[in-house]
């Protein structure tokens, strides 16, 4: 049986491109950085411009980068390696994108993403951010723990988890036969390739 996951376009620009696609060299790579070490939690963390563009080009982690007409507008960072494979480790909006629902489909596109080799998918929230745990209840995920002083003394991580079932009962797409039949963002190979040129 195939899988129907669709995927609506986040926004539409007069000149109507508007995607997400593989972060797209430095100057992409020092924008999402700056949006980073300008945002909460990581200003609440003390996370530097620099902290944060180390992240951002780490090569352990696939950055996915949601564009306007060519303009970073969020990131999402997935670790697809480790303990907790399939794990959301940033997902970043621009302050004038927030409300937009950007965050909401950036985590949907991770879920895709990951969903296709892996059943779970993590993230963990912070204590300070009440709002974006909401956020995930509402999109599916459910408390797996509390990490208490994790980041910094007297405050939380709640690790978060949403599930497709049981590790030992899952098959990667790739072993399936099949794919899952998608409608991704503009400008998004299924095969998690690089944007592609695509109208809305």
């Amino acid at each position: 049986m195939k899988t129907k996951i669709v995927v609506e376009p986040w926004a539409t620009s007069a000149a109507g491109r508007a995607g997400i696609g593989r972060l797209a060299g430095d100057a992409e790579a020092r924008a999402c950085a700056e949006m980073m070490s300008s945002s909460d939690p990581w200003v609440f963390f003390g996370r530097t411009f620099e902290q944060c563009l180390a992240r951002v080009t780490n090569p352990g982690g696939e950055v996915w980068v949601a564009r306007e007409d060519g303009i970073a507008r969020g990131f999402i960072i997935l670790v697809l390696q480790g303990a907790f494979v399939g794990y959301i480790q940033v997902v970043c909006v621009a302050a004038d994108a927030r409300g937009s629902g950007l965050g909401s489909r950036l985590v949907r596109f991770a879920e895709e993403r990951v969903f296709r080799e892996f059943p779970n998918v993590f993230l963990c929230v912070s204590s300070i951010n009440p709002r974006a745990r909401q956020l995930y209840e509402r999109l599916g995920y459910t408390l797996v723990g509390e990490l208490d002083d994790y980041l910094v003394r007297g405050h939380s991580e709640f690790l978060m988890r949403k599930s497709a079932g049981p590790l030992a009962e899952f098959r990667p797409e790739s072993e399936r036969g099949e794919r899952a039949s998608c409608l991704l963002p503009a400008g998004v190979s299924p095969d998690g390739g690089d944007e592609l040129p695509t109208k809305m």
